[in-house]
């Protein structure tokens, strides 16, 4: 969600800068693009220009993709400035609205944690993890920092294991447990004057600055670019030069599935998949002052589509729908 760089290593004003100039000109991404340009706002201290441009998504007359994350984003931020009443009530709307975005309640609930609500945190982890998880025995990716947060808060408030929590232990693939690498009591191993002491707490901050990381926003993914049948069809109807790169869908739905699986057989992370568009497409090869024929264009063109957060993480959960438009799930489709 946000960029972890520090401070010191980036101009955070020039580049949240940059991305709102970017929102206006492209208004149809300016959602993700407002989003990181807050998040380095908040990054660079100014927490109130923050507020203001999720303010401005809230105003927006676009419908929101993820309404709800706005507004957790600015709860959180609020009350990092002073606002906690303001804050308390826009959490309390959202936990009454119960939404299915998983990184909405982390947002609520850590915001709660880090103020020392550690039951109202507890409560709202739980809520989210019953509304996302459920009864299900394999949890979609996205709700596993919902498990991860709720163990961490639980154990912080002395409490005993339930099945959720044994839950969380089995999706956890750090080298060091979650009990250990949430036991309030090792802090007081910082303390300490033997060194194997220290070495195995140092061991334990680096687990969970690992999970942290993971947990973080990444730069947006090394995307690979899909065309739906419609849009493929006009593509090479309009430019038929580029029947060389595309001989069928067919052929190019399976080029993309099997491109993705070598990137991430040679350890390439944050995989994604952006769907053109025709007009899009043209606009892109006339702002680069290109020919659309050109076969060289077409990955910068996925490029600047991710770049703007229009890419889908891949690979997709086995159940869910599968990224080629199919209806299918991955599961009985690519996957």
């Amino acid at each position: 969600m946000r960029p972890d760089t520090p401070a010191e290593n980036v101009d955070h004003p020039a580049e949240a800068a940059r991305l709102e100039r970017t929102a206006d000109l492209y208004p149809e991404d300016a959602e993700a693009l407002l989003l990181r340009a807050a998040a380095h706002r908040e990054l660079s201290g100014d927490r109130p220009a923050a507020t203001a441009l999720y303010d401005r998504l809230l105003a927006s007359a676009t419908t929101l993709d993820h309404p709800h994350l706005v507004r957790a984003l600015k709860a959180s931020n609020l009350w990092e400035y002073g606002h906690e009443a303001e804050a308390r009530a826009i959490i309390e709307g959202l936990r009454a609205a119960a939404p299915r975005d998983p990184a909405s309640w982390v947002i609520v609930a850590e915001a709660l944690e880090a103020h020392d609500e550690l039951e109202a945190a507890q409560e709202a982890f739980t809520q989210g993890v019953t509304v996302l998880v459920g009864e299900a025995d394999v949890p979609p990716r996205p709700t596993h920092p919902l498990l991860f947060g709720r163990h961490r808060v639980r154990r912080m408030l002395g409490l005993a294991h339930d099945a959720w929590d044994t839950l969380a232990d089995t999706l956890h693939s750090m080298p060091v447990s979650l009990d250990e690498l949430h036991d309030p009591k090792r802090v007081w191993s910082l303390g300490s004057d033997n060194p194997a002491e220290l070495a195995a707490e140092i061991s334990r901050l680096r687990a969970e600055l690992g999970a942290y990381r993971e947990a973080l926003s990444r730069p947006y993914p090394v995307a690979v670019l899909h065309w739906p049948t419609r849009e493929l069809t006009e593509l090479l109807a309009a430019y038929p030069d580029l029947e060389t790169e595309y001989p069928s869908h067919e052929h190019h739905l399976s080029t993309i599935e099997a491109s993705l699986r070598e990137l991430a057989s040679s350890g390439t992370p944050n995989l994604g998949i952006v769907t053109g568009t025709l007009p899009s497409y043209e606009a892109f090869a006339a702002s680069e002052a290109a020919s659309p024929t050109d076969p060289a264009l077409l990955p910068q063109y996925a490029t600047t589509l991710a770049a703007r957060g229009r890419a889908t993480p891949w690979p997709p959960e086995p159940t869910t729908t599968c990224w080629c438009g199919s209806g299918r799930s991955y599961g009985g489709c690519h996957g």
